[in-house]
């Protein structure tokens, strides 16, 4: 007889395989695509049109005209106020614009809009991390990147390794050892 469930026991040790980069403790949450679809969002004629303004701003955006940019986000967000998406491209405009302040309030709305959960926050997470750790607050970094990380956000998971010079070292060690395993060796 067989079971079809795992015990917590033996998915903490196929993460830790499948997973080697990660720090322990963190671990990949497989219910993270069913979070991600219960924030989908509906698509409204609303939305469709915020989404074409946002289309439209990152192109501005990657053009050079981050003026441009700015009105074309300002616009996804007047037609829908309630949407993170739109908050987190102008984050990422007004970064680049150099209003590191109001970037922060743009992401800490998609934050609050987004209840933590789902893409929008994924991303706002990561963006407000590195705006952190370019700011030189350490701590706040690393909870935005966990926070992304535990979300799904694969570079933010990336960022907590790279923050934890313990948990790479161990997280190398681990990787050589089942290099070895794998090879014969031991």
């Amino acid at each position: 007889m067989t079971s079809n469930t795992v015990s917590t026991h033996d998915n903490a040790v196929l993460n830790r395989i499948f997973n080697p980069n990660l720090p322990y403790g963190d671990v990949v949450d497989e219910t993270n695509e069913q979070i991600l679809q219960a924030f989908e969002e509906i698509e409204t004629d609303e939305v469709k049109e915020a989404k074409r303004y946002e289309a439209e701003g990152v192109d501005a955006a990657e053009a050079g005209d981050l003026e441009l940019a700015l009105n074309k986000f300002a616009l996804a967000i007047q037609v829908c106020p309630d949407r993170g998406s739109g908050y987190n491209n102008r984050a990422q405009a007004l970064r680049l614009k150099g209003d590191v302040q109001g970037a922060l309030q743009d992401l800490n709305k998609a934050i609050e809009l987004s209840s933590g959960h789902g893409s929008a926050a994924c991303q706002a997470y990561t963006q407000r991390g590195l705006i952190f750790k370019l700011e030189g607050d350490d701590e706040k970094a690393l909870e935005d990147f966990k926070k992304a990380g535990a979300l799904g956000g694969q570079f933010a998971k990336q960022q907590v390794v790279a923050m934890n010079p313990y948990a790479a070292l161990c997280n190398q060690m681990l990787s050589e050892v089942m290099k070895k395993v794998k090879s014969g060796e031991m």
